[in-house]
């Protein structure tokens, strides 16, 4: 192996250890920290209301709390409210005279991460037997397996999106000339559709996922209207005014006939316009739930832009790789995107560990719950790529040596066509690892 091989693998190795072996404990779901009354509670008199005390300030979420009697019956005469000057206490007005009974509190938030949480608080009132819920007074999203899974898929879809518009860097960078080629301008194409479709489908599920509710009910109105309440669904609607925003700006860019001073207003506009799509993302993820929220949002941020690059870069070599172009052609931007794609991966390392490292509770978390099993896979899938990515570069520098003669140069973007399909398949792996991610607790 190469020593830059090596130093990959201590790259890999580094983020490894700094995320585990220094980890802090994190809290990215909103937690139950108390409750008036508290579970398993038998008063001598009907209370007036009913208070949670949670773990971080979600705000006034209507219809998060719910109480009813032995028979299913709801005995809340009010909506959520906060009760006092503590921002993370909620509560709800009882009605007056409450008979002598069992009550069951039922509660459903959703963190600042969008995830759900739900759980129950039994209480009684007079001597009679106490009736709970199975799993009272839990941190169990309850999700629907159905919703859940079309949830993660389109996540998944979304950061695929994200990924082929990438490719619009390597396309104004490395190789200009691709503005004009319909089989270069196809990925960025499917990307716009994809986030776009994406993102009418996750405010679609939300309602859904949030109430553990089957994907049939993606149209019910009070679950959209649910949505719009909350920060992830107002986020959202921001992604799809940028996505709209950015298919007029690509359309522009990759017109030929653009002056240069233009070309540089809609660079800039697009700019703009790609880092809201990515900050709906950082800012609906597990980043802005940590107590450093600005350094994990920016770390979360500097990591997705970075991969959207390498990727979406990748992405444009497959097809400038795949024979139809000269060597004389793809070289150039072969020698272009190769800096790029090394700052790329720097960055994607740096900010990985202190992700890693905000989000990953212990050591044993990574054996003994899910959420540290699937960031292993995805740390083996990134360890991968990069084994990969040392070929690629390898063959770029050898390529770019052997440019007096067309032989060598040819071998080698031969053996590029193979290693950047390759790249292409793992990447797909890894970020299907990190959609997963995305919908888990670290703390789960």
């Amino acid at each position: 192996m190469t020593r830059r091989l090596f130093a990959l693998l201590a790259l890999v190795a580094a983020w490894l250890g700094v995320a585990v072996l220094a980890a802090a404990p994190a809290s990215a779901h909103v937690e139950l920290l108390s409750s008036n009354p508290a579970d398993g509670a038998r008063l001598t008199s009907a209370p007036a209301q009913v208070s949670i005390t949670l773990s971080e300030n979600i705000g006034i979420q209507p219809n998060s709390i719910k109480v009813v009697d032995a028979h299913g019956t709801d005995v809340v005469s009010g909506p959520v409210f906060q009760p006092g000057e503590v921002a993370e206490e909620v509560a709800v007005k009882l009605e007056p005279d409450l008979p002598d009974g069992s009550y069951l509190v039922e509660y459903a938030f959703v963190s600042t991460d969008s995830h759900p949480v739900r759980g129950t608080i039994a209480f009684v009132i007079g001597t009679g037997p106490l009736i709970t819920s199975a799993g009272a007074v839990s941190a169990s999203t309850g999700t629907d397996p159905v919703t859940d899974a079309l949830f993660t898929t389109f996540r998944w879809g979304s950061f695929g999106g994200v990924a082929l518009l990438g490719g619009l860097v390597f396309m104004l960078v490395c190789r200009p000339g691709g503005r004009t080629d319909p089989a270069a301008r196809k990925p960025i194409t499917a990307g716009l559709w994809l986030s776009g479709v994406t993102a009418v489908a996750g405010f679609l599920l939300q309602g859904p996922y949030v109430a553990g509710r089957g994907a049939g009910a993606i149209f019910d109105p009070a679950l959209i209207e649910a949505t719009l309440r909350v920060a992830y669904g107002k986020l959202l609607l921001l992604r799809l005014a940028a996505i709209g925003a950015l298919a007029v700006i690509v359309r522009r860019l990759l017109a030929g006939d653009l002056p240069d001073r233009l070309r540089s207003r809609y660079e800039n506009l697009g700019i703009a316009a790609g880092f809201i799509v990515m900050l709906s993302f950082s800012a609906t993820g597990h980043a802005v739930a940590d107590k450093i929220m600005f350094l994990s949002v920016s770390a979360d941020l500097a990591h997705f832009g970075a991969m959207a690059v390498w990727v979406g870069g990748l992405i444009q070599l497959a097809v400038l790789l795949r024979g139809r172009y000269s060597a004389s052609e793809a070289e150039p931007a072969l020698a272009r995107f190769h800096p790029i794609a090394t700052w790329s991966i720097v960055i994607m390392v740096v900010s990985g560990a202190y992700l890693g490292f905000r989000l990953v509770p212990s050591v044993e978390a990574l054996w003994t719950s899910a959420y540290g099993i699937v960031f292993l896979l995805k740390l083996t899938g990134f360890a991968a790529l990069l084994l990969v990515a040392n070929m690629s570069r390898n063959a770029v520098r050898r390529g770019i040596t052997g440019r007096g003669g067309t032989g060598v140069v040819t071998a080698d973007l031969r053996k590029l066509r193979v290693s950047v399909g390759v790249e292409v398949l793992i990447v797909a792996a890894v970020l299907a690892l990190a959609a997963a991610l995305s919908s888990m607790s670290p703390t789960g």
